[in-house]
C-alpha cells in the first residue's frame, strides 16, 4: 500500500519510527530547522536531499517521494497490464476488479491515468455506458487541462461511441467530427482512430436519418482506405511529427506508440467495423458509395452492402451476430430471401440471435441483455421482410408477433423507436393495419412523445 500522506508526512513518521530526533536525521549536511519545514510541508526537498534522507531513514527515495517501494510499483504495474489483457480475453468483469485495486493502491500519475482508461473501458463492455461516460469525461478533461501529458484523441472518440450507444445523437457526431478533425489535419486517414471515429459518425448519421451526410463520409472514409499507401507506421509517425511540431506532446506521444503499434500491418478489426457500419448505411436508405445516379438504387446499395459484409469475417461475438443479420437484410432486397432466411434459420438452430423469448439464456457477468434483445427482434423482423418477400404472410404475422413481444425487455430511446417504426411498417406490409399503429405509436412513446391523435403517428415517424 501506499505510504500515508505527502513526501513530509512520510519522512516524520519514519523518523518517528527510528527514534530519531529531527537534528539527528539533518546530521552535519542539513539543519533540523529544514527537517522541519519539509515534515511541515512548506518545503519539498530535491532529488538530492531525497536520496540522503531515504539513507538515513533506511527505505528508497522512491517512497519518501511518492509512497511506494520498487516492488510495489512494479507488482502494480504488472497487475495493471495483467487487468488489460483480461479485457482483451473478453472478461471484463474481472479487468475491472484489477483496475479497481490498481487505482486503489498507485501514487503514480501515469499508472493512475492507464488503470482509470482501462477500468472505463470495462464499464463500457459491461453495458454499464453511463458510468463509462462519466469516467471518460475526467479522462478527456485532464487531457484537454495538460496536452503535454496525455492525448484527448482516445477518450473523445471513446466518448463518441458512449454517446450514441445511450441515443444521444447530437453529442455523439459533435465528438465524433471534432476528432475526425483532428485526425484529417494531422495528415491521418488511415488507422484504428480514423476508422473508429468515422463508423461512429457514420452511424450516428443513419441514425439521425442524415443519408446525405452518411453519404459523403461513407464515400471518403472507402476511398480513403483504398487510397492509403505505405505503411499505416509511417502515416502514425508523420502525424506524430506534426503534432510534436504543433507543440500537442501529448498527441505526438500517443501516436508515437500507435506507430509501434501497428508496425507491420493495418488493424483488420478496425476496418471491419468499419465495413459494417458502412453496410448499415446503405441497407438504411443511404446512396451506393460506390455510384453516381443508378437504377435501383435500392438494389444496388444491398449488393454493395454484401460486398462490404464480405470483410467482415474477422469480427466475433455480438458484432459477428450483426453482420449476419445485415447480410439476411441484404439478400432479401437482392432477391433472395430462400438464402436469408436459411442463415436466419442456422442462428435459431444455435440460439445466438434468435432463441424464442422464454428460451433467452441468463445474461452472463457483462453480458447486456438490453442489447441482446434488440439483436434478437432485429433478426425477427428481418426474417419476417423474408416471408413477406415470399408472399407468406402467416408465418410473418408469427414472426413479427414473437418480436413484439420480446420488445418489453428493451428500454426506451431511438434504438427501440427504430425497432418499433419497422414493426410497424411490416404489420403494414402484412396488412394488419391496427398492429401496425399500435406499433407506430409505441415508437414514438420510445422518445417520449405522446401522440393525441394515433392516426397522425405514422407522419410523425421520420423526425424519430
Amino acid at each position: 500500500m501506499p505510504g500515508p500522506g505527502n513526501v513530509g508526512e512520510r519522512v516524520r513518521n519514519l523518523r518517528l519510527t527510528r527514534r530519531l530526533s529531527q537534528a539527528q536525521l539533518a546530521g552535519h549536511d542539513l539543519s533540523d530547522s529544514y527537517i522541519s519545514l519539509i515534515e511541515s510541508g512548506k518545503r519539498t526537498p530535491t532529488p538530492t536531499v531525497l536520496r540522503m534522507l531515504a539513507e538515513r531513514l533506511g527505505c528508497t527515495p522512491e517512497y519518501l517521494a511518492e509512497g511506494v517501494e520498487p516492488e510495489q510499483r512494479a507488482h502494480l504495474e504488472v497487475r495493471e497490464r495483467h487487468a488489460h489483457l483480461a479485457l482483451l480475453d473478453g472478461d471484463p468483469a474481472g479487468a475491472e476488479t484489477a483496475f479497481d485495486e490498481v487505482l486503489a493502491r498507485s501514487d503514480d500519475p501515469d499508472l493512475t491515468s492507464r488503470a482509470r482508461w482501462g477500468r472505463a473501458r470495462a464499464l463500457e463492455e459491461l453495458g454499464r455506458t453511463e458510468a463509462a461516460i462519466a469516467l471518460f469525461e475526467e479522462l478527456r478533461e485532464q487531457a484537454e487541462r495538460d496536452p503535454g501529458r496525455a492525448s484527448w484523441l482516445p477518450p473523445v472518440i471513446a466518448l463518441a461511441r458512449c454517446y450514441h450507444t445511450v441515443g444521444d445523437l447530437g453529442q455523439a457526431i459533435a465528438l465524433g467530427e471534432r476528432a475526425l478533425a483532428r485526425l484529417q489535419h494531422l495528415g491521418l486517414t488511415v488507422g484504428q482512430e480514423y476508422t473508429e471515429a468515422g463508423r461512429i459518425l457514420l452511424l450516428a448519421y443513419v441514425d439521425r436519418s442524415d443519408p446525405e451526410r452518411a453519404h459523403a463520409l461513407g464515400r471518403r472514409l472507402l476511398a480513403s482506405d483504398e487510397a492509403a499507401s505505405g505503411q499505416p507506421s509511417t502515416r502514425y509517425r508523420l502525424a506524430s511529427s506534426r503534432a510534436l511540431e504543433e507543440g500537442a506532446v501529448g498527441d505526438s506521444l500517443y501516436l508515437a506508440d500507435q506507430a509501434l503499434a501497428v508496425r507491420g500491418g493495418a488493424p483488420v478489426r478496425a476496418q471491419a467495423l468499419l465495413n459494417l457500419a458502412a453496410a448499415r448505411a446503405l441497407l438504411r436508405g443511404v446512396t451506393p458509395f460506390s455510384a453516381g445516379t443508378v437504377a435501383e438504387p435500392e438494389r444496388v446499395a444491398a449488393a454493395e452492402a454484401l460486398d462490404l459484409l464480405g470483410g467482415t469475417s474477422v469480427l466475433e461475438g455480438a458484432e459477428a451476430t450483426e453482420s449476419t443479420i445485415e447480410r439476411a437484410r441484404a439478400l432479401v432486397l437482392v432477391g433472395e430471401p430462400e438464402a436469408a432466411i436459411s442463415s436466419l434459420e442456422e442462428f435459431l438452430d444455435t440460439g445466438l440471435a434468435l432463441s424464442a423469448p422464454e428460451a433467452v439464456p441468463a445474461p452472463e457477468p457483462g453480458d447486456d441483455l438490453a442489447a441482446r434483445l434488440r439483436k434478437t427482434v432485429q433478426a425477427r423482423l428481418v426474417l419476417a421482410r423474408a416471408r413477406i418477400a415470399q408472399d407468406d404472410g402467416a408465418a410473418a404475422l408469427v414472426v413479427l408477433n414473437s418480436a413484439g413481444g420480446q420488445m418489453d425487455g428493451i428500454p426506451p430511446g431511438r434504438p427501440a423507436a427504430h425497432i418499433y417504426r419497422e414493426l410497424g411498417e411490416l404489420f403494414e406490409a402484412a396488412t394488419e393495419p391496427e398492429a401496425a399503429a399500435n406499433a407506430y405509436r409505441q415508437a414514438l412513446e420510445a422518445v417520449g412523445l405522446r401522440p393525441s391523435r394515433p392516426q397522425a403517428a405514422a407522419c410523425d415517424l421520420p423526425r424519430v
